[in-house]
C-alpha cells in the first residue's frame, strides 16, 4: 500500500446532488476534507414529490463545472498537483453518472492522472475512515433512499452482505410516508420534525422483528400507514404528528432489532480482540431517532457506534475522493472504457434475498 499523501478530486453525480471535493490521504493513513462543494437540486424536483431522472441528468451538466471549479479555487490547486481523479461510476440514476464520470475521465486524461471508477456504495461505507479514523473489520448499517443494508466491512473492497430490504429502502418510506401525510420532499426531515410535535400512540405493526435473518421489509409499515391516515380523515395537524411519531417509533424499533440481530452474526465472524464498531451512513442516518436506536443497541452490545456528520451522510463528493483515495493506495486504478453503472451491489456473491429484486 502507498504510504504517501495523495490528493485527489472526487465527483459525485448519482442522484441529485452535483458535488465535487478535493481530499487528501496522508502518509499515516488519516484524512483531510480540503474542499467540499455541493449543489443541491431539490427546488427543481420538489413539485414531483421525488427525483426525475432527466432533469437531474441536465442540472448535472450545468452544474458539475462551476462546482469543480469552486472546489479546486477552494483547494488552491491546479489539476496538475492532484495525484487521480476519482468519480462515482454507479449505482445510481445512469443519466447522472455519466456525467461525472465522462468528466472525471477527461480530467484524468486531460491531465495524465491515474483514473479511480468508485461505487458510490463503497463511498458510503468507507467515510467513518474519513471523518473519525476508523479502520475495518465494522458492522455497517447503510440506510439512504435508495438503500437499506447490513454490511460487515472487511477492508477496502471486500464486504459481506448480511442483511438487506426486501421492498422498500428506509430512505423510500420516509419520503412515502410523507407524501401520504401530505408533508414535503425530502420526506425524512418532515417526518421528524412532525414527529417531534406528537406522540407515537398509534398502533403500526414492526415488520420482519424476531426474524434469524438481519433482513428489513418496509411496505407493509407504509400501508399500515397509510390505513390508519384514512381511518383518521380529514387529518389534523395533531392526527399527521401523531402519525409521524409512530412511524419513526416502529422505524427505530425494527432498526434496533435488525441491527442486534446482524451484532450476532458479526460477532462470529470477526476475532475476539476486535474492537467492537458499528458504523450508520447514509442520508436516513441523519435522523435523530434512528440514531437514538442506534445509540441504544450500540451502548448495550458494547459497541463503539460512528455516524458520520449529517453532510457527510447524505451524497457528496469528499467521500468519492476518499474512497478513490483508498483504492489508489493500492494500486487500484480504472481505464477509461470503464462503464457507467445502474445497479452495482457491494457484495456481487451475496445469496438473493427472496423478493429484494434489484434492491438486494
Amino acid at each position: 500500500m502507498n504510504r504517501t499523501p495523495l490528493t485527489l478530486l472526487g465527483i459525485e453525480t448519482s442522484c441529485d446532488e452535483t458535488a465535487a471535493a478535493v481530499v487528501r490521504l496522508r502518509a499515516d493513513g488519516s484524512g483531510e476534507i480540503v474542499a467540499n462543494v455541493v449543489r443541491a437540486q431539490l427546488d427543481l424536483h420538489a413539485a414531483y414529490g421525488g427525483v426525475v431522472p432527466e432533469i437531474a441528468a441536465r442540472a448535472h451538466v450545468d452544474l458539475l463545472e462551476p462546482a469543480i471549479k469552486q472546489a479546486m479555487a477552494e483547494a488552491a490547486l491546479d489539476f496538475g498537483d492532484l495525484d487521480g481523479v476519482a468519480a462515482a461510476a454507479g449505482p445510481g440514476l445512469i443519466g447522472g453518472v455519466i456525467v461525472g464520470l465522462t468528466t472525471a475521465k477527461a480530467i484524468a486524461l486531460g491531465c495524465g492522472k491515474p483514473f479511480v471508477a468508485v461505487n458510490h456504495l463503497e463511498a458510503h461505507a468507507l467515510s467513518p475512515g474519513l471523518t473519525d479514523n476508523v479502520r475495518p473489520p465494522y458492522l455497517l448499517l447503510l440506510v439512504s433512499g435508495g438503500h437499506t443494508q447490513l454490511v460487515v466491512v472487511n477492508d477496502v473492497g471486500s464486504y459481506t452482505r448480511l442483511g438487506t430490504t426486501l421492498d422498500d429502502a428506509l430512505g423510500e418510506a420516509f419520503d412515502k410516508a410523507a407524501k401520504l401525510l401530505g408533508l414535503g420532499y425530502p420526506g425524512g426531515p418532515d417526518v421528524e420534525r412532525w414527529a417531534a410535535r406528537g406522540a407515537p400512540t398509534i398502533p403500526l405493526p414492526r415488520p420482519m422483528m424476531g426474524r434469524p435473518e438481519p433482513h428489513f421489509s418496509l411496505a407493509g409499515l407504509k400501508t399500515a400507514l397509510r390505513q390508519e391516515a384514512m381511518a383518521r380523515a380529514p387529518l389534523s395537524e395533531h392526527d399527521v404528528a401523531d402519525l409521524c411519531a409512530s412511524f419513526q417509533e416502529a422505524v427505530g424499533d425494527v432498526v434496533r432489532d435488525r441491527v442486534t440481530r446482524a451484532m450476532d452474526l458479526f460477532e462470529d465472524r470477526v476475532s475476539a480482540d476486535t474492537e467492537l464498531t458499528l458504523v450508520a451512513a447514509g442520508g436516513v442516518a441523519a435522523n435523530g431517532r434512528l440514531r437514538s436506536a442506534l445509540g441504544e443497541v450500540a451502548a448495550a452490545r458494547g459497541y463503539r457506534l460512528v455516524v458520520p456528520p449529517p453532510a457527510l451522510c447524505t451524497d457528496n463528493a469528499a467521500m468519492i475522493a476518499w474512497a478513490g483515495a483508498q483504492r489508489l493506495a493500492r494500486g487500484l486504478t480504472d481505464d477509461m472504457g470503464t462503464p457507467g453503472r445502474a445497479r452495482w451491489p457491494l457484495d456481487p456473491d451475496a445469496a438473493p434475498a427472496l423478493g429484494a429484486g434489484v434492491k438486494a
